[in-house]
């Protein structure tokens, strides 16, 4: 360049500058009045992450849902959780006298009004503050890259009149909550959690150079953000290999940004609650105890992969209080169906139904603790055909008290016991015990409701036990610390339900099918049962301690069967190891008897089980329980069922169809009566030709006593 052209860029410059300055006072005197200019305050609430947050009893965020798909942001955080580090980093590279200027760098913006002068617009000039005011006003957007002069112009207003109002701290703490990264994501929160998972505060000066050296542009190739990560090293003091950097850069930037949520523990219950972009949901769950729950059962998983286990569920709860402190909808890692709600779905609830069905028993007084039952083969005939109970291992122990029955989860004898109370009122029980998806009536369920044919949720499961551990009192479970606590009410008896929490308790009563060293036995005291559905497709272990009740369930959310997996080796070594760790510091007393309950020595004749002591409700304890002689025991109808409905098959000739009437045991001049009109000796099995119809059958004696009735009906063609 000539002298002649030197002295007319030299003019220009000047003559640029002079403009530039009389613009910046311009724009300084015609600054917006401070009424224009938001508080941080109205920013602050305005603000809007792209998620919503479930958080636990005491405000910790132990979910988060995506909301928002258009941005990726994270709740606004305040200046000094940001690391020292990463403001350094961002002054040195966007400002760097941010500290000294009052909205705009006059000599940045000289310097870059010049190289636009000459042709070249590398340069600059925009502060940390001018950021900011575009940011916090959409008509300062630039279109397509660049602003017009208009906007130029007002964006220095803004940037002087939000000095004035603000404090630097709060300008910059509004620019590294707000400034754009690549794509979707915004603020610095988001931006360490997509490429570091890390929060802001956890940001080192390599992290830091490398996020600053984005800024610019987003988009560059991965060699040109790593020679700016270098020079902002540089600038900002940090001591910093640039070789390690750039290797830093190629791993982190060559991979997609993580924009999902990084704290999942409580995926379903957020989908259930959370609705709202930037809401925090307070619930009543312990993220203390939902990370120990939700890392058990995962545990148990990972040791049940060999067997077809995918899935499973856990729910805690406080017994006092009902409160849900750990919500575990689903765990399993190799999951199909992992949006699947573990806690409320229905599967079938195995024999975990028995200790309602004996409390009920004991309630009505037809049974005690130390009541025989015969764990023997039985076939029941039902309206769909011939019932026959079987027990897990496809034995039969014989003789057997209740408590032993109940305590080791014997088949037949819940079934006598079904069949002693009748179906129906088993079922009315448990809707009342807040089983509420039981919603048929008692024939169709049947005999098999005692083995628990029925299907249930976890959440009812947890709820009932609840209502064992209080004493038989009822009432609804919360997850929302708002929750109305609903006064609870009396559903079984105190006496019933504490003996059905004695046997439950009781390690010597399931030794039988158990063995005395299995996974449902603590440190402490607790009362426990498991369940296993039909063809193994659904396991349960459900206890309670004096505080707590603990629910498990394993299986596949698809309903396919596991390999050889039963409660006790499926759903119940998570039970115990989070039941563990819940009274790891805390003791579990057992419950004081209620009033109404006598503690006697009681002995067996013949002697299937050992002399011990039992509890009884006052009035039916006995010291001896002794075997009636076979001509003693009254007599009973054992077919056809009460309540049957009998068809008649019209591909069958007639002539071969028959009804059978038997009573056992076998009764010296006992007689059949059917509709009044006597038929046939009870003494032996009577084949009786069907008529449709309604029909009672009546068992009498010989001196015409009444020993047994049954109503039962028959169905012919066409009706």
């Amino acid at each position: 360049m000539n002298a002649s052209s030197r002295q007319t860029w030299e003019m220009m410059r000047r003559c640029g500058v002079r403009v530039l300055i009389g613009l910046l006072l311009l724009a300084c005197l015609s600054s917006p009045p401070a009424s224009a200019v938001p508080s941080l305050d109205q920013i602050k609430s305005n603000w809007r992450p792209s998620d919503g947050y479930l958080t636990d009893r005491h405000g910790e965020v132990i979910q988060a849902v995506r909301l928002d798909y258009r941005t990726r942001r994270l709740p606004w955080t305040p200046l000094d959780e940001f690391s020292p580090a990463l403001r350094r980093a961002i002054i040195a590279a966007e400002d760097r006298r941010f500290r000294e200027h009052r909205g705009v760098d006059l000599q940045a913006l000289a310097l870059a009004a010049f190289d636009h002068l000459r042709g070249r617009s590398n340069r600059g000039a925009s502060t940390i503050s001018m950021q900011v005011a575009a940011m916090l006003d959409d008509y300062l957007t630039a279109a397509q890259g660049r602003r017009t002069l208009g906007q130029k112009f007002q964006q220095l207003q803004a940037a002087f009149a939000l000095e004035k109002h603000w404090q630097k701290d709060e300008i910059l703490e509004a620019y590294l909550n707000r400034v754009g990264f690549r794509g979707e994501i915004q603020g610095v929160p988001a931006a360490a959690q997509a490429w570091f998972d890390k929060r802001p505060s956890g940001l080192d000066e390599a992290e830091s150079a490398l996020l600053a050296a984005l800024l610019p542009s987003p988009n560059a190739e991965t060699t040109r953000i790593a020679a700016r990560a270098c020079a902002i090293a540089a600038a900002a003091g940090f001591s910093l290999d640039c070789l390690q950097l750039r290797q830093k850069a190629a791993d982190i930037f060559t991979q997609p940004p993580r924009t999902a949520p990084s704290t999942a523990l409580a995926p379903q219950l957020a989908n259930r609650l959370v609705k709202t972009p930037g809401a925090f949901i307070r619930t009543t769950l312990d993220a203390a105890v939902q990370r120990l729950a939700l890392n058990a059962l995962r545990q148990q998983l990972q040791g049940l992969k060999g067997r077809n286990v995918r899935d499973g569920a856990v729910l805690v709860v406080d017994n006092a209080s009902g409160d849900v402190l750990a919500y575990v909808g689903s765990a399993g890692p190799a999951s199909r169906a992992s949006q699947v709600d573990g806690v409320r779905a229905r599967r079938q609830a195995g024999s975990t139904l028995k200790p309602f069905l004996y409390g009920l028993a004991l309630e009505k007084r037809y049974l005690t603790a130390a009541s025989a039952l015969d764990d023997a083969p039985i076939n029941l005939e039902t309206s769909t055909g011939l019932y026959i109970p079987q027990n897990y291992d496809r034995d039969f122990k014989g003789l057997v008290s209740v408590r032993t029955a109940l305590a080791s989860s014997l088949n037949v004898p819940a079934v006598r016991t079904l069949v002693m109370i009748g179906v129906e009122p088993f079922r009315d029980r448990l809707r009342e015990l807040g089983y509420l998806g039981i919603t048929q009536d008692g024939e169709y369920y049947g005999y098999s409701l005692a083995l628990g044919s029925a299907e249930v949720s976890l959440l009812e499961q947890v709820s009932a036990y609840r209502a064992l551990a209080n004493r038989g009192v009822f009432s609804p479970l919360r997850v929302l610390p708002e929750a109305a606590q609903e006064a609870g009410r009396q559903v079984m008896s105190p006496e019933a339900a504490f003996i059905v929490a004695d046997i439950l308790s009781d390690r010597g009563g399931r030794a039988l099918s158990f063995g005395l060293d299995n996974p449902l036995t603590t440190r402490f005291w607790s009362a426990v049962k498991t369940g296993t559905s039909k063809d193994m497709r659904d396991n349960w272990c459900i206890g309670y301690s004096e505080k707590y009740t603990v629910g498990v369930w394993v299986g596949n959310f698809e309903g396919d069967a596991m390999h050889d997996v039963s409660g006790v080796t499926g759903a119940a070594p998570a039970w115990l190891e989070i039941m563990n760790a819940l009274h790891e510091a805390a003791p579990s007393a057992p419950p004081a008897p209620p009033p109404g309950l006598v503690a006697l020595k009681v002995r067996f004749r013949p002697s299937f089980e050992s002399e011990r002591r039992e509890w009884f409700i006052s009035g039916t304890e006995t010291a001896l329980v002794q075997l009636a002689e076979a001509t003693q025991k009254p007599p009973r109808i054992e077919s056809p069922p009460d309540g049957g409905v009998l068809a008649i098959d019209p591909d069958i000739p007639e002539r071969n169809q028959a009804v059978v009437f038997e009573a056992r045991p076998a009764w010296p001049n006992a007689r059949f009566v059917l509709d009044g009109v006597s038929v046939a000796p009870a003494s032996v099995a009577y084949q009786w030709r069907p008529v449709p119809g309604a029909h009672r059958l009546v068992l009498l004696g010989p001196e015409g006593e009444r020993f047994d009735q049954i109503d039962f009906q028959v169905r012919g063609p066409g009706n």
